[in-house]
């Protein structure tokens, strides 16, 4: 059973259709980038907004290694599965997205009441990893609709020999990987490129078939 898809002067929705669009349904997953440069003051715009989304006792435990020169391109590449090598390696920038698994030294500051919990998880390794792993996932996906709200493109991959890369490109830190996202601009549609940008856009499951109601 699948639902009809609401007009625009149905929907519920407080955001307008062009930005809805522009964050969701028209936003696209690109393997392929045209050379145009990302800037920090880009992605420093993009964190400066994600930031605000909610994670567990605001531990906030995400990372970003900024990879962006042709030595660190080049090693991130040497990581990636094989399928994924040539995205990175033509990527104008990717950001291994990792989280701190000492987060909780952090705490003091971003969640002052809960100095308790702090010390708790200090003697506590494997909790606080498995922590910080769920509220990095979560988010990353709010800096996947950062960067599309800023206007770019994201690449997200996570096919690549984590182990490897934190032994490499995070090496004396307490940074561990969990995703690479190349970002950057589409190509246009004339440029000469070795694979599509973006494939052609797949269907997704009806809201009656991921939600019950009890």
């Amino acid at each position: 059973m699948t639902t009809d898809i609401l007009s625009p002067s149905e929907t519920p929705l407080v955001l307008d259709e062009p930005t809805a669009d522009l964050l969701f349904r028209e936003a696209r997953t690109v393997n392929t980038f045209s050379d145009d440069e990302i800037t920090d003051a880009q992605l420093a715009a993009v964190y400066d907004l994600v930031r605000w989304g909610p994670t567990a006792m605001n531990t906030s435990p995400m990372r970003v290694l900024v990879v962006r020169t042709p030595e660190g391109r080049a090693r991130l590449a040497a990581h990636m599965a094989d399928g994924n090598r040539a995205k990175a390696e033509r990527a104008p920038l990717s950001l291994v997205v990792a989280t701190d698994v000492d987060f909780h030294e952090h705490m003091g500051r971003l969640a002052p009441h809960m100095a308790a919990v702090a010390e708790g998880l200090a003697g506590a390794p494997e909790a606080r990893a498995a922590m910080a792993r769920d509220n990095a996932f979560l988010q990353t996906g709010y800096l996947i609709v950062g960067l599309r709200a800023a206007g770019l493109h994201a690449g997200p991959m996570g096919g690549f020999d984590a182990a490897a890369l934190d032994a490499d490109l995070l090496a004396g830190t307490s940074w561990r990987s969990v995703l690479v996202i190349n970002v950057g601009q589409a190509p246009a549609e004339h440029d000469d490129i070795p694979t599509p940008a973006t494939y052609p856009r797949q269907t997704r499951l009806d809201f009656t078939e991921v939600a019950r109601t009890v």
